[in-house]
């Protein structure tokens, strides 16, 4: 405690395991046989497997929190991971291979290849989470579904945190361009096997259009037939314009819109509201503008 009186405040003091992560700006906080850990003791580390908090000490945003633990069957005095805290990690399964350890024990282990995620990765996160939109629209029992029993819940499953978790993973996973067998086991391994398999394949048959190429040649966009799979090409386009809005950008966007305002007027509405966010400074307002024109006064977006 520090201070007397109405002053006095306590102050919780980090682990020196967080002091020297803190000071060293990079790393990794490493908790094995986390299903070993009691419910009290999950519910402690909430704060800091989200938030990277510890006691009265915020990690770096560089600062990475990992996980590893068997089975609860097969760990001593083993206990599911509570439902809170399952949701905050991406899961993966490291099943055994007899083949592969053999191998190991043989000729070493080696390195692993680790990908590379280039300069402006992030670019990708907001199509990403586009793509997720226009999934969820038509899946809505899937844009959050806790499970029922202990044990599913202390696996990977689909909530509002987990999707926007699996939106960043396959961002990074494209950008990088590893396998896509890669992509769909962190997709999966985010909000679970049932619903990442089925946004996998939504996403692989919606064939969407990329929004840059889109951007350089407005009239070659071709609006999908299906409401989701529109919804999803048109906010993807406001989407990348959002991350970098130039003049040149956003009026191409808005001439996509135009064409499209009375052939998906929902999907245009909404995309069209995160577009009129986005206008870069001095850019003029394009006449497409005026199919959206009392929509985005009402949302105080136009004056």
């Amino acid at each position: 405690m520090q201070g007397s009186g109405s002053d006095a405040e306590v102050l919780l003091a980090p682990p020196r395991w967080a002091k020297r992560l803190a000071e060293a700006e990079v790393g990794i906080a490493f908790f094995d046989e986390i299903s070993t850990a009691p419910p009290s003791v999950q519910a402690a580390l909430l704060r800091v497997v989200l938030e990277r908090t510890v006691g009265d000490l915020v990690l770096p945003e560089t600062v990475a929190v990992v996980a590893a633990a068997n089975p609860p069957d097969q760990a001593a005095d083993g206990w599911d991971l509570s439902a809170p805290l399952a949701n905050r990690f991406c899961h993966l399964d490291w099943p055994s291979d007899a083949r592969r350890m053999a191998e190991g024990f043989a000729g070493g282990w080696g390195t692993p290849p680790v990908p590379v995620l280039p300069e402006g990765w992030e670019e990708l996160v907001p199509i990403a989470r586009s793509w997720v939109a226009g999934f969820v629209s038509v899946r809505p029992m899937l844009a959050l579904a806790v499970p029922d029993d202990a044990s599913s819940s202390g696996r990977a499953w689909p909530s509002p945190r987990s999707w926007d978790m699996a939106a960043r993973l396959l961002a990074a996973a494209r950008a990088a361009g590893v396998d896509e067998l890669v992509a769909s086991q962190l997709v999966r391994g985010a909000v679970g096997n049932g619903p990442g398999v089925e946004f996998l394949t939504w996403l692989e048959e919606a064939d969407l259009p990329d929004p840059e190429a889109v951007l350089a040649d407005p009239s070659s966009f071709r609006l999908p037939d299906r409401g989701d799979r529109a919804f999803a090409a048109l906010t993807s386009i406001a989407a990348v314009v959002s991350a970098r809005p130039t003049p040149e950008r956003w009026a191409a966007a808005w001439k996509v819109f135009g064409s499209v305002s009375d052939k998906a007027p929902d999907a245009a509405a909404t995309a069209a509201r995160t577009l009129a966010k986005c206008r870069p400074a001095g850019a003029p307002v394009p006449p497409e503008v005026a199919a959206f024109a009392p929509l985005l006064r009402d949302a105080q977006l136009l004056a």
